[in-house]
């Protein structure tokens, strides 16, 4: 049996996720569970696409509700402000991290959920291999990490608590 990995995610990541799971329980899967009783009225099922189909899409709905369930039920949330009150300038979940590459180029990472993962926006996931890289380091500090087109080598410039949208 694999071990059960923490869930942690900002409180922004937990409420989208409630939201979402709100939505599909009182809004889209009684709209779902409406038009496949029009549709199984329609007489035979095993023949009926509609009925097939809208059944199909109540499975899969019923899935993302069932993942949603289980990830809200077993997640931690973790402000990244209040991070900043116990990190004593290190890097924990919830940072915003400012580093410099070997070409002298500044960026900024988020470190965030894996829910929460958004590399095009700076948020890195903490199980990623830059997230493990920067975990418990500090201003100063350069660390390198393995990635598929080789080892980057990076220097912490600032760390940060601040709100993660």
């Amino acid at each position: 049996m694999p071990l059960q990995q923490n869930i942690y995610m900002t409180p922004g990541c937990a409420k989208r996720l409630r939201a979402e799971l709100k939505k599909l329980l009182y809004t889209d899967r009684p709209i779902l569970a409406k038009a496949a009783r029009i549709a199984a009225e329609e007489g035979d099922r095993s023949e009926n696409y509609e009925y097939q189909a809208t059944k199909r899409a109540m499975r899969k709905m019923d899935g993302r509700i069932h993942f949603l369930t289980k990830r809200i039920e077993s997640l931690e949330v973790v402000d990244p402000v209040k991070q900043g009150d116990i990190a004593n300038g290190r890097v924990l979940f919830g940072a915003t991290v400012t580093v410099e590459d070997d070409e002298g180029e500044e960026k900024a990472y988020s470190i965030v959920g894996i829910d929460e993962y958004d590399g095009g926006k700076g948020k890195v996931s903490w199980v990623s291999p830059i997230g493990k890289a920067l975990l418990g380091r500090s201003e100063g500090d350069s660390v390198s990490f393995v990635t598929p087109g080789g080892v980057s080598d990076l220097e912490i410039i600032k760390v940060e608590y601040r709100a993660i949208d």
